[in-house]
């Protein structure tokens, strides 16, 4: 697969006692699919409730009940196959993969091994330095979650709650082409916000509707690949990176200290920064895969996927693309501000709400800068914003008339964000508008001039002091000097 900028591979080897090692990662990222109801049922998949309160008689397994499969799932993962730009299989088929656990009734688990909805594609991951990179996407396939075992109600009994059994999971598997604990990081961040623009799967970690097995090996650079781990059910991206980071710690150790790694699954301990082992690593033979004889294979007409795809929406990439090219927006901008939906969105309707055509990048500025850093201080999302698109649109026409200037816009956004209103009757009522009557920025400047016959010697020696006069005459007129206006007149009145 063709890969756009690759970083820098001297910054990410890992320096170990012996020398310098690679790490290398695959990920198979297990998205919960959004729909209402399960993948063979017609249970509830709504959050929260209580315990075996979503469950169907086949999410129970209750003898003689059958599967039926949910079209809006199958629909769902070919959506998200076309988000990654990745081939659709018109014939697919679904396997038994035979385990127990007391959470999963069936003994085994509907998924897809040979014959997957979706084979190979691909994700431009982008990093926060400008680079970016191509991951290759081996599969998507369609498998139902087990439900889930709860310990710590009993000290001597375990108990089981079904709710989740038979939700729909799309499992997105990568090929190893990740090298750092960063790339990783920025890969899920990335895969989430496609997934989330196509309406696929909400992405929320929390709730475990997203998670992900990180594979880890190390290697000499250039070298063959090493034996892998497997570190289940990561549910952060922050815990990713630092899954990645100890896993290739423990494993450099081991081989320089003249040890081998065994494959195995293991689990992150975020608490005391490590991985543990869990089990030795199974192959896919120890499963015993084959064709579930309840279910035919699943086929799908090349109409169908071509009016999905139709009515997909414009993903991170093209907007981003659009935004640079529309806008003027550098691309650190416009990876901003596509990186969820609902703020690029947001941002459109600053620059071309109630038909206007603002200035792109201004708009992007006071976005990013302003409303962002102030929505963080608050903990809130774009969503919860209490500025409208169409009060910060008037915020950046006032800038553009010339009524304001940005140090006031400041103060005006500061004024719309606590207590609402109107920006323009807000500047009205309170005084607001930026002097541009010369003759009164003439006469403010003639009382500093008069009152500093020391500071008017040491800028006629030196003019970069002309800022402190900038200073005391935004300070005299209450900040609202317009400052084109007062730099002409102090460089006038000063000779410099």
């Amino acid at each position: 697969m063709t890969l756009h900028t690759r970083p820098s591979e001297a910054k990410k080897l890992i320096s170990g006692a012996t020398g310098d090692w690679e790490v290398v990662i695959g990920m198979e990222v297990h998205a919960q699919v959004a729909s209402n109801a399960k993948l063979f049922s017609g249970a509830s998949t709504a959050f929260g409730g209580e315990p075996n309160d979503h469950v169907s008689l086949v999410d129970a397994a209750m003898p003689g009940m059958l599967p039926v499969i949910n079209k809006e799932c199958v629909a769902q993962a070919v959506r998200t196959g076309l988000g990654l730009k990745a081939e659709i299989n018109l014939h697919s088929v679904f396997d038994r993969k035979n385990y127990f656990y007391p959470d999963l009734p069936q003994g085994y688990q509907i998924s897809q091994y040979k014959q997957p909805v979706v084979g190979e594609g691909e994700v431009i991951v982008d990093l926060p330095d400008g680079e970016s990179f191509t991951v290759g996407i081996e599969r998507l396939h369609l498998e139902q979650d087990a439900g889930k075992s709860i310990h710590d109600l009993s000290p001597t009994l375990s108990f089981v709650d079904l709710n989740r059994s038979g939700v729909a999971l799309m499992e997105i598997v990568s090929r190893p082409d990740l090298r750092s604990a960063d790339e990783a990081k920025a890969y899920v961040t990335k895969l989430r916000t496609i997934l989330r623009y196509l309406g696929t799967c909400d992405g929320d970690m929390e709730k475990g509707n997203l998670r992900a097995d990180v594979n880890v090996s190390v290697r000499r650079p250039g070298g063959p690949l090493g034996t892998r781990c497997e570190i289940k059910n990561v549910n952060s991206i922050r815990f990713i990176g630092q899954a990645v980071e100890a896993e290739a710690r423990r494993q450099i150790e081991i081989i320089e200290d003249g040890g081998t790694i065994a494959q195995e699954t293991r689990l992150f301990d975020p608490g005391k920064g490590e991985t543990r082992s869990m089990r030795s690593k199974e192959e896919a033979h120890d499963y015993r895969y084959f064709p579930d004889p309840d279910l035919l294979p699943l086929d799908i007409k090349a109409e169908w996927v071509e009016a999905l795809k139709a009515d997909l929406p414009e993903l991170p990439d093209e907007k981003k693309a659009r935004f640079i090219a529309d806008y003027g927006l550098s691309p650190y901008d416009a990876g901003v501000l596509v990186a969820e939906r609902e703020t690029a969105d947001y941002f459109e309707q600053v620059v071309e709400g109630g038909g206007a055509k603002r200035d792109g990048k201004a708009a992007a500025n006071f976005v990013i800068n302003e409303l962002f850093g102030r929505l963080n201080k608050e903990g809130k999302d774009i969503t919860s914003s209490p500025v409208t698109p169409h009060q910060i649109g008037a915020i950046l026409d006032l800038i553009a008339e010339g009524t304001i200037s940005s140090k006031i816009a400041k103060d005006l956004f500061e004024i719309v964000f606590t207590e609402g209103g109107d920006p323009r009757v807000v500047v009205e009522a309170r005084g607001m508008k930026q002097v541009t009557d010369t003759g009164a920025i003439e006469k403010v400047v003639d009382e500093i001039i008069a009152a500093n016959p020391d500071k008017v010697a040491q800028v006629q020696a030196k003019p970069t002091m002309l800022g402190w006069f900038v200073g005391q005459a935004m300070k005299a007129s209450g900040g609202k000097a317009n400052p084109q206006a007062l730099n002409d007149i102090l460089k006038a009145k000063l000779g410099i």
